[in-house]
């Protein structure tokens, strides 16, 4: 048995097709179909059910899938512990990412890279739903997602801040300069939100659910540059947290309005427990209290929000960052800093 063996099994069940499982593996189609048959001689039971095409696997074969995946894990776990003993990481680290938190994700990239010249890094947007699932598959080193998800509570959870909701409008002066706005009023405006199929959109869908009004939807997308665009060129309005405004080199062109009361969700990083190089490398070296308030520094100024500290020695001890509470209404200029 050999782990390129395991690679295909594992392959074939992201991919539920012979010939795209195959095209990911850099191989034939036969060269893996043998390969798996193979596989299935050496343990002596059947793996894959066979039609004209993939159908699926057996009971037995949903069991070594599970096996397949730890051994694929460790095997890399060992490759990291020998590339360790050479002084240097190397290897390949996988994020998935939810939507909302893309704008930063440089944030984490750009120190790890410094800190490990040597490893490459893929990140893959990703909802919070799916990156549970592949952490638990293996398929994923590390996580930046929602932290309120009960699933949650067998993974390692490192809080980096707390996502705010702000009703984004082309022109302060169109809502009356107003230093805020409630769900109620935000209601009645003409919005572009995000698909209801994304948490980002379930999330807004609940606060107007206990606000105790329908909002008046006129677009529906699951573009970020869509919302923007809508705001800017067609006079509508969004919601969205206030870490996307990092994206939009916006200057003078758009308003962020805090909603009342505030909506805000905790976001951090998620590796397995008790976790690997990759993650533990960033939970234990990167990711300091310091470094921590950095991150929400560079995302307050991404929105001209300044974040309202708890104090340092609450701060060192929960690493949990909290962006302010300020009602005040502000211009949202320059992206993203690279402060980190």
């Amino acid at each position: 048995m050999f782990i390129r063996q395991l690679e295909y099994l594992v392959t074939l069940a992201r991919e539920r097709h012979f010939a795209r499982a195959a095209e990911a593996c850099n191989v034939s189609q036969p060269a893996l179909s043998g390969a798996i048959r193979h596989l299935e001689e050496e343990l002596g039971v059947n793996i894959v059910e066979r039609g004209q095409r993939f159908v699926g696997f057996t009971e037995d074969g949903e069991r070594i899938l599970g096996w397949a995946r730890q051994a694929i894990a460790a095997w890399d776990g060992l490759r990291q512990e020998a590339s360790i003993s050479r002084t240097r990481l190397s290897g390949t680290l996988r994020f998935g990412a939810i939507p909302t938190t893309m704008p930063i994700v440089s944030l984490l990239t750009g120190p790890y890279w410094d800190a490990y010249p040597d490893i490459r890094q893929t990140v893959r947007s990703l909802s919070n739903e799916e990156i549970i699932r592949r952490l638990d598959d293996f398929e994923l080193d590390i996580g930046l997602t929602y932290l309120e998800d009960q699933k949650l509570e067998r993974f390692r959870v490192l809080p980096l801040y707390r996502e705010r909701y702000v009703l984004l409008a082309r022109d302060a002066a169109s809502l009356n300069n107003r230093e805020s706005i409630s769900w109620r009023d935000a209601a009645a405006l003409p919005l572009c939100l995000l698909t209801r199929n994304m948490q980002n959109r379930r999330i807004i869908n609940a606060a107007f659910r206990r606000a105790d009004v329908e909002p008046r939807v006129v677009v529906e997308t699951d573009s970020v540059f869509a919302l923007y665009s809508n705001v800017r060129c067609a006079q509508m309005y969004s919601i969205l947290p206030h870490s996307l405004l990092a994206l939009f080199e916006m200057q003078e062109e758009l308003t962020a309005i805090p909603l009342t009361p505030e909506l805000n969700r905790g976001i951090g990083l998620v590796i397995r427990f008790p976790g690997d190089h990759f993650g533990l490398a960033i939970f234990g070296h990167q990711w300091k209290p310091a470094r921590l308030l950095m991150v929400s520094r560079s995302l307050a100024r991404a929105a001209h929000l300044w974040p309202m500290m708890s104090s340092s020695s609450s701060m060192v001890a929960t690493c949990l960052l909290t962006m302010g509470s300020s009602t005040s209404a502000h211009n949202v200029s320059a992206g993203c800093s690279s402060g980190v």
